[in-house]
């Protein structure tokens, strides 16, 4: 088995470094969070580091990297505290990793991709129209991580637009049903395959 310490770590060239660090902790959500400038420019970027914080309210929290360079995403959101999140799914994935491209400012994500903004219900966000599972948030809070000077920000889901058939009886959605991918590291996209449902664990001794 191979072992690494920390020193190992610390001197490794850094593409490797990054791949191992960013794939060691397992798989991630596959998401593109569409947002719209106050003149209404949109832009659309992949992100795997959404994940849930809690059901009552609904909050989802998401790392963002140091503000220090231009961050569209970023300044979209703080403006107008609206954005969406969109599932990436298994036809998507090419289209999906190119919104990671550095962009002017005044140049789209959906201008360089197939893919299509939505609006619905008035929402002041573009929603990416093929995605079969699609959430309307809102920016609530950020969070310093001084160790690596990145952001946490907190925001609460306003609604849910979901495809006909991936809902269950009990809330469950079926994302291997909806075709939503995973990401591995920093650039693998893998289709996940359910293994089995449980009950809620409790003590058996």
């Amino acid at each position: 088995m191979l072992h690494y310490t920390r020193q190992d770590i610390d001197q490794m060239e850094k593409i490797f470094r990054l791949n191992l660090i960013n794939s060691c902790t397992g798989y991630k959500s596959a998401n593109l969070i569409g947002t719209q400038s106050a003149d209404g420019k949109t832009n659309l970027a992949v992100f795997s580091s959404i994940t849930h914080l809690g059901s009552n309210p609904p909050l989802i929290g998401f790392v963002l990297r140091p503000t220090t360079v231009p961050r569209d995403s970023y300044r979209n959101i703080k403006a107008s505290s609206l954005f969406t999140v969109n599932h990436i799914h298994h036809d998507t994935v090419a289209d999906a990793h190119h919104t990671s491209a550095k962009y002017p400012e005044d140049v789209s994500e959906f201008s360089k991709t197939e893919f299509e903004p939505e609006y619905i219900d008035g929402f002041q966000a573009p929603f990416v129209k093929c995605a079969k599972v699609r959430l309307a948030c809102r920016f609530l809070n950020e969070y310093p991580i001084t160790e690596n000077n990145t952001l946490l920000l907190v925001s609460e889901i306003l609604a849910i637009h979901l495809e006909d058939g991936i809902v269950e009886p009990d809330g469950w959605l079926n994302l291997q049903q909806a075709g939503s991918v995973t990401i591995n590291g920093l650039d693998g996209y893998a289709k996940p395959e359910l293994i089995d449902r449980f009950q809620y664990a409790k003590p058996t001794r």
